[in-house]
């Protein structure tokens, strides 16, 4: 897994690392002939270059980055708002200066018609204009500088952030540049990985600038981890022969309504084609006839319900009986808010069953505890796995944020851990779903890769929750391995949505359409996690 710092702990990793004898100074030289050769790397012909600057310590990477290029036989041109000597951090105007007796050309404040030319003529433009400690809007003349690269349709590099971009919450509040490859350093940041980073930063391609950076890193205590696919390695196990539809994991999803009546069976029908061997389907009695013309292969069950097409009271002891004969229940997909509900969420809650609950089964749980589910931890606390699957809404709903819930990857991950630490057990995880997701435990935070904006679409979570829940019924898991399950699960959903989109193209794809790759995006995650390099040896 690859370690994920918040900001401020960056800012400790490099005060640390001076303590091992490395300076800020030498970590700027390094962090600037980093850029400089991933600048050579980008492919094509690179001739000239053109380095926007600001005034901190990345326009000092900047600097440096420009002074190698042009000993490389680039031609370079430097654009900066103020003559070096007129640079305020003490760093960066030595660097310039440096740069500026190397012979490095450069432009300071140019009209905007004049950047727009300069630009015109680049193969690449390299911005080290704003770094990781930008906060709120760009001022001038940045603001102009930002749009002026985003409309020449030069590629862009961008260090260690892309200018305009929060590198801690992912979020813009007014222009920020699209770069094609970001370069950042020491470690990532939460907010290249989620929200507005995941369309600006590109590529993105980390440069560690010292060989103590792992230990101190991992010694900062990461905020996350980014899974990668060896992370995964026997979570997929193989088919065999003597399976029979038991062994390969039995489901049981709770839900439904008359309002609701496709997410229970979207959930439904993903647990099965993510390779539960047996799933069953238990929705309130008068939704039966119409579910059933939908599922031929799956079992539906009538429950008792309520006047208003939901389940009532009297369904909770039958959804324990049916859930203690199955491997995993999935409660939540489309079953509304009522007492009945709320009675069979809790009842579920209670037994010793591996669990999934999701949308209103989540919902179901802020009702039941006045929407601070974190002053409650005895609800949750359990022998067998847990996974909630939040989005940053029901997420607010669950931790008394409704009126304001989280809006970036890292106000997700604090709340969520507000849950799974109030519990304390490693038996739950909480599953932030969000532009970018994170799969929460007592423990760590694994963020899966990301899948495609088509997963944007109506239903799309039920998905996740019967791919999470055909996952866990395969049993064998380990409690600590609950949030690499959890970060597969969604991996498996993310990848379904990019076959999808061949299938349908990108504004096209529709839940039912994500359902129908699983299988093909399992195996092809399975083949990916055997052979990661490519095509296996002969």
């Amino acid at each position: 897994m690859q370690p994920v710092l918040n900001v401020e702990d960056v800012k400790k990793v490099e005060n640390d690392l001076t303590g091992v004898g490395v300076s800020i100074s030498e970590l700027m030289h390094r962090a600037g002939i980093s850029t400089a050769r991933e600048v050579g790397e980008m492919g094509g012909s690179v001739q000239s270059v053109v380095v926007m600057c600001g005034l901190g310590n990345n326009g000092g990477d900047g600097w440096v980055c420009a002074e190698d290029l042009l000993g490389k036989g680039v031609r370079v041109t430097v654009v900066t708002p103020v003559e070096p000597d007129d640079i305020r951090g003490d760093l960066a105007r030595v660097v310039a200066n440096s740069a500026k007796r190397a012979g490095v050309p450069y432009v300071v404040a140019p009209p905007r018609s004049d950047l727009e030319q300069l630009l015109s003529q680049a193969d690449v433009i390299v911005d080290a204009m704003l770094g990781t400690g930008f906060r709120g809007e760009p001022r001038a003349p940045f603001d102009i500088w930002i749009q002026c690269i985003n409309e020449s349709g030069v590629r862009v590099l961008s260090v260690d952030v892309p200018s305009g971009l929060s590198a801690q919450t992912g979020l813009t509040d007014g222009p920020c540049v699209a770069a094609d490859l970001t370069v950042t350093m020491i470690v990532l940041k939460p907010g290249l990985l989620s929200d507005s980073g995941r369309d600006m930063c590109g590529t993105i391609v980390v440069a560690p600038l010292a060989e103590q950076t792992e230990r101190l890193v991992r010694e900062a205590d990461p905020v996350a981890w980014r899974a990668d696919l060896d992370d995964y390695v026997g979570m997929l196990p193989p088919l065999s022969n003597a399976d029979d539809k038991f062994t390969r994991g039995s489901v049981l999803v709770v839900g439904g309504s008359q309002r609701f009546i496709g997410a229970p069976i979207m959930a439904a029908m993903a647990a099965a084609r993510a390779g539960a061997g047996y799933v069953t389907l238990a929705v309130p009695a008068p939704i039966v006839p119409v579910v059933q013309a939908h599922l031929l292969e799956i079992p539906v069950l009538a429950l008792p319900s309520a006047e208003n097409g939901t389940f009532s009271a009297d369904a909770a002891s039958t959804v324990v009986e049916l859930a203690e004969k199955r491997s995993c229940t999935l409660v939540g997909p489309g079953m509304r808010v009522t007492s009945g509900t709320v009675a069979v969420t809790s009842r579920l809650l209670n037994s010793d069953v591996p669990l999934v609950v999701d949308a209103d089964g989540l919902n179901c749980i802020a009702r039941l505890t006045s929407n601070a589910l974190d002053e409650f931890p005895e609800l949750l606390r359990r022998d067998k796995p847990l996974i909630l699957t939040p989005h940053r809404g029901e997420l607010g709903r669950l931790v008394g944020m409704q009126d304001n819930p989280p809006q970036s990857l890292t106000t997700a991950m604090e709340a969520a851990r507000r849950i799974v630490w109030a519990d304390g057990g490693s038996e739950i995880v909480v599953v932030a779903k969000g532009s970018a997701t994170a799969c929460i435990s007592a423990e760590v935070a694994v963020l899966p890769k990301p899948g495609p904006a088509s997963l944007a679409t109506a239903g799309s979570g039920d998905v996740l929750g019967g791919v999470m829940a055909s996952l866990l019924s395969r049993g064998d898991i380990q409690n600590e391995e609950l949030p690499v399950l959890a970060s597969l699960a969604c991996e498996i959903h993310g990848y379904a949505g990019s076959l999808a989109i061949n299938k349908r193209g990108s504004r096209g794809v529709m839940a039912g359409d994500v359902i129908d790759m699983l299988g093909l995006a399992e195996d092809a995650l399975e083949e990916d996690i055997a052979f990661p390099e490519g095509e296996p040896e002969e």
